[in-house]
């Protein structure tokens, strides 16, 4: 669908929320919230670009560097899609994806959760979110890197 085609659905699709939220102020009891919900929900859809744009880059922002970061510690780790976790492969230490989110809680401070715990495939993996500010990515990543280094 190319963008002319989308920027028109969008706003006739503003347009039908609009005037719902005006039309239910006035004709349901206690519609205020729901209103409130469809003018911000408007408001967002006609005007929100900006700030989706600003969120988007922060998290690729993120993504990329702790997703670098895990394959500099050796942790083969590739680029999540849609999603805000990495997904690292355990490294070769000797330990099941169990006991390496325990030493990384225990030695490093930062929790991960195994892999085993999505089920027998996320066996060998962790699971490491990366929706915490940037700052809080470098320290944990660093720490976790020394953790890793006396392993090896």
């Amino acid at each position: 669908m190319d963008a002319e085609r989308i920027s028109s659905r969008k706003n006739k699709y503003i347009a039908h929320l609009r005037a719902l939220a005006s039309d239910a102020d006035y004709r349901y009891a206690c519609a205020e919230y729901l209103c409130d919900g469809i003018k911000l929900l408007s408001e967002a859809l006609a005007n929100g670009a900006p700030s989706m744009e600003k969120m988007r880059d922060q998290y690729r922002r993120r993504r990329d560097f702790i997703v670098r970061r895990f394959n500099e510690m050796g942790m083969e780790c590739s680029l999540p899609r849609g999603t805000f976790y990495a997904f690292p492969k355990v490294p070769d230490v000797g330990m099941d994806s169990m006991e390496f989110a325990k030493y990384i809680l225990e030695t490093a401070r930062v929790a991960v959760v195994p892999g085993s715990a999505f089920g027998p495939s996320g066996e060998g993996f962790l699971r490491a979110s990366f929706s915490t500010s940037y700052e809080n990515l470098v320290e944990a990543s660093d720490r976790m890197e020394k953790a890793v280094a006396k392993l090896k």
